[in-house]
């Protein structure tokens, strides 16, 4: 869902929305490349961590403060939209992660080893994913060079000992991954998939309403939490 539905789906009026959506896609994104903060459009940043990092130089501009003013603070209250749809999108800020997992004094360097290596997508959680589904869950596409080693309940919202369960993940085909990432996709208890009425264009993205997953029960827990507290119902 880009910028611009997500505003409209969480309540924005039309005029505002576009009001929002022009103003990043315009002078917000060229003062953040006049100023030499960033090296394209704010459109083309995923990670909310990344835009964070130049809010603050950003507003503190002397161009951005004047017409900030002049325009009843709409830059700032666009840049606010914009950080909210960045967090609510899924955007994975995993160089955040892993310097949380670094910087944790209560975990022993094996510990520490093995989540940074799981958050990578590499490590003994891809591994256990390998052996487990040896392809795509969904489809079987079976070149795994090609397929992600995706969590089922988010790895912002799991513990560490649920980071590294095999049962609290799927491979996935990168299309499929990202559809399942960002709550546009789900999977019932019997392995049936549930389809957001958000995703409008499921068939152009391969993805259609008789596929299937072969659920184990250790896995619905994990699932349970993706269709309660992920997948985009409405």
């Amino acid at each position: 869902m880009n910028f611009h539905d997500w505003m409209i789906h969480n309540g924005l009026s039309q005029v505002s929305a576009r009001s929002y959506d022009g103003a990043l896609k315009g002078v917000l994104s060229q003062w953040a490349m006049d100023g030499g903060l960033a090296l394209g459009p704010l459109t083309s940043m995923t990670s909310h961590a990344a835009l964070a990092n130049i809010l603050p130089a950003l507003q503190a501009l002397p161009v951005f403060i004047e017409r900030n003013a002049r325009g009843h603070h709409m830059y700032s209250a666009t840049l606010t939209q914009f950080a909210e749809y960045l967090k609510s999108n899924g955007s994975d800020d995993v160089q955040a992660d892993l310097e949380q997992i670094i910087g944790d004094p209560n975990m022993s360097p094996t510990q520490k080893a093995a989540l940074v290596s799981c958050r990578i997508g590499q490590g003994t959680f891809r591994d256990k994913l390998l052996l487990h589904w040896n392809g795509c869950a969904v489809t079987g596409f079976s070149d795994t060079s090609l397929l992600v080693a995706a969590h089922i309940k988010p790895w912002k919202k799991s513990s560490n000992a649920e980071r590294l369960d095999q049962w609290n993940g799927l491979l996935l085909s990168p299309n499929l991954d990202k559809a399942f990432d960002r709550g546009f996709i789900t999977f019932e208890e019997s392995g049936a998939i549930r389809l957001s009425p958000l995703l409008t264009e499921a068939a152009k993205l391969g993805i259609n309403g008789d596929m299937m997953v072969a659920l184990k029960p250790e896995h619905q827990q994990y699932m349970a939490h993706h269709r309660d507290e992920e997948f985009k119902s409405k």
